[in-house]
């Protein structure tokens, strides 16, 4: 009898903005999703961006009845869009309960229902058929599906959670959206925030904000995401195994992204550090129990 392994498939693996075109073919052009299935417990859900539209198409769209759970790290567009259309949620049966940052002023879910409403969007929340409940989360532990979920608050621009799940010795470690000098004017840009080590401490498998070249971080480094170098240092001070380099940039083409890996994998070989790639849209990944 095989042991149970832990599936990591990722469904949009850009930040800011979707983007389409013949030099995102083989990296994908869809915004952060990534779903994770412990064993064989409905998958759990990384962030809701346009990726999550071809992951409902997977499930069956609305022919299949759906009771899931998403982590959300924040509210930004580029990890909410694909929200409105998840087919399964078009089925009057389906549920999906979304744990998501605590906001200031608000519930998180009538802040996201400030967002989807007319005139920015034909329908409202209440609208869709499924129903879709939010849970305000701060840097709190909870379970989900069996699994244990870390969650932490990181630097970046406004409330922005990163996440933790293990299940049965196997981790991953979900940091896509992540600013080491964002907010914190006083902080040095080297420094790794305390946080987001516990969260990627000896992690398996750590998916963590690459968005910038160096150079770029230098008249960016308010836009709240980091250099691939930085992601590397991030995983190798926490112990890491494996660093998928996530969040893309939209201005990086494919093989833009094969000479950051390169540099990145060079880095990572230099400091002792992690076995790196980048994460490409349809890319799945099995980590095995039985490896612990």
């Amino acid at each position: 009898m095989s042991e149970p392994t832990v599936r990591v498939e990722f469904h949009g693996v850009r930040g800011s903005t979707p983007c389409a075109g013949p030099q995102y073919a083989r990296y994908g052009g869809h915004s952060s999703c990534v779903s994770v299935t412990c064993g064989d417990a409905e998958p759990i859900v990384f962030d809701l961006g346009t990726g999550l539209t071809p992951y409902g198409a997977l499930l069956g769209g609305s022919a299949h009845e759906y009771h899931g759970h998403a982590l959300l790290t924040h509210l930004h567009w580029d990890h909410v869009q694909g929200l409105p259309f998840f087919t399964p949620l078009h089925n009057p049966a389906s549920t999906l309960t979304v744990y998501a940052p605590a906001q200031r002023g608000a519930p998180v879910g009538e802040t996201f229902g400030q967002m989807m409403r007319p005139p920015f969007f034909p329908i409202t929340l209440g609208e869709l058929k499924g129903s879709v409940r939010f849970l305000d989360v701060g840097d709190d532990m909870f379970a989900v599906n069996g699994a244990k979920v870390q969650a932490r608050f990181v630097p970046h621009v406004g409330p922005t959670l990163g996440f933790r799940v293990d299940w049965h010795g196997v981790s991953i470690a979900y940091v896509p959206d992540h600013g080491p000098g964002c907010c914190q004017p006083f902080q040095r840009d080297d420094a790794i925030n305390d946080a987001v080590l516990e969260l990627c401490d000896h992690a398996d498998l750590v998916i963590h904000d690459a968005q910038h070249t160096e150079a770029e971080f230098g008249v960016k480094r308010d836009w709240g995401h980091c250099s691939f170098d930085f992601a590397v240092r991030v995983a190798r001070d926490a112990g890491a195994r494996r660093l998928a380099l996530f969040h893309h940039c939209p201005s990086h083409g494919d093989d833009e992204i094969d000479r950051i890996l390169l540099e990145a994998a060079t880095t990572a070989s230099r400091l002792d550090g992690p076995s790196v790639f980048a994460a490409a849209e349809g890319m799945k990944l099995d980590l095995e129990v039985a490896t612990r």
